[in-house]
């Protein structure tokens, strides 16, 4: 194919599967599209050592600027696409031009989810963590002495409070749920999560919600929980999970679910339009799922990129995430989805262990907390599909790397 390929959306996915098929000197014309106004760049670390000025933004850009003009990649920035014409096969972008395409690339991401106006989610000091804007603006928000309150207990909103206590941010954080990490991990793994931030002087109200940010001249200055108590808070962090970017998707008749519903091999409903990253829903083991991950963004398009040279391996997705909070690195390896059993590992060092989950009595996924050799054994009996000895799994004593021989 030598037409010219469009990406829509210049995140993890887009530009991972553009420079996947100019490292394979693939000459066809490539346009990737961003609605940001800086060059794509690294998301998570811009929550991490980022926000806590320990990176500078010029380390976060994937490739620096003459990389494109170099490589033939037209990067169009701080526009997007407002609609797709699917039988004249081209993108009406912002300012009402057309953009013609032999294939498209949906590589739209995710958005976060927002407080509707009424409860004060149009508050000035209410922030949400998703890009750079958004961390140049909690950079401005987080100093010592003030108070923060993180809405949801999800990885977003305890990575958040991590980096407010590192700059002497006072942490309130409510969790509706009966506990943390609810929707994502297990009780232990929770338990471990909890003990971390408490140690750290983060304030957690599980089984708590918000009734209505309260404010004052038009900034929050407040909040009333379910309750019924009233806090005072400088500003606010809305950690409540993410919504699948699949506007555009279902606007011109894709098949969309929970997100664009792809194939094994990327495609879409059409054949001429392919969709990466978090804004799809995937084929995995007899079910569909959606992964929010670096991992999946890359390892995705870097499959589209396969099928478009010719290929025609369906891409079998292998999880993987981490997180860090302080001085504590959880890894993940695998997709606990549907588990039903656990068993807790103490690892060799103060503080680690690794949680592992089985479902219907196989082996499905790990967490390991300051524990590389677990997530890395995890990690290799997923990939190699070896079920792992309980016995020495249960001793504390036993070297791993005997589930691997």
């Amino acid at each position: 194919m030598t037409g010219r390929l469009v990406i829509i959306g210049a995140g993890q996915a887009g530009f991972a599967l553009a420079a996947k098929l100019r490292s394979l000197k693939d000459e066809r014309p490539i346009t990737l599209i961003g609605a940001e106004d800086v060059l794509p760049y690294q998301r998570p670390p811009l929550s991490k050592k980022y926000l806590l000025g320990e990176m500078e933004f010029d380390r976060l850009t994937f490739r620096p600027e003459n990389w494109y003009a170099e490589n033939d990649v037209e990067i169009q920035l701080s526009t997007y696409v407002e609609q797709i014409d699917r039988s004249g096969r081209r993108v009406r972008m912002q300012d009402g031009s057309w953009l013609g395409y032999e294939t498209l690339v949906l590589a739209t991401g995710a958005a976060p989810r927002t407080l509707p106006a009424a409860i004060g989610g149009d508050l000035e000091g209410v922030h949400l963590m998703r890009d750079k804007r958004d961390a140049d603006e909690l950079a401005h928000e987080m100093r010592p002495g003030r108070r923060l309150l993180v809405i949801g207990g999800g990885y977003i909103g305890l990575e958040a409070a991590a980096v407010a206590r590192a700059r002497g941010v006072e942490v309130v954080l409510i969790e509706v749920a009966d506990r943390i990490l609810c929707r994502v991990a297990a009780p232990e793994t929770a338990d471990v999560i909890r003990t971390i931030h408490l140690q750290h002087g983060v304030t957690i109200r599980e089984r708590t919600g918000l009734t209505r940010l309260i404010g004052r001249d038009g900034r929050i200055c407040g909040a009333e929980l379910s309750d019924g108590s009233v806090i005072d808070v400088d500003f606010a962090i809305i950690g409540i999970g993410v919504a699948p970017n699949d506007g555009l998707a279902q606007q011109c008749g894709l098949e969309v679910g929970n997100g664009i519903i792809v194939d094994a091999f990327g495609r879409t409903s059409d054949p001429a339009i392919y969709a990466a990253g978090d804004c799809t829903q995937l084929p995995w083991k007899g079910e569909r799922i959606r992964l929010e991950s670096v991992q999946n963004a890359v390892d995705q398009a870097e499959a589209i990129v396969a099928v478009l040279a010719g290929g025609a391996e369906p891409y079998r997705p292998k999880p993987w995430f981490w997180s860090d909070q302080y001085d504590v690195k959880l890894q993940i390896a695998g997709f606990n989805l549907g588990y039903d059993e656990t068993l807790v590992r103490p690892g060799m060092r103060e503080g680690s262990v690794s949680i592992w989950y089985f479902r219907e009595g196989r082996f499905v996924a790990v967490d390991a907390i300051n524990d590389a050799k677990a997530y890395v054994t995890g990690k290799k009996l997923l990939d190699m599909g070896i079920e792992p000895d309980r016995t020495i799994l249960a001793d504390a004593a036993a070297d791993l790397k005997q589930l691997l021989s």
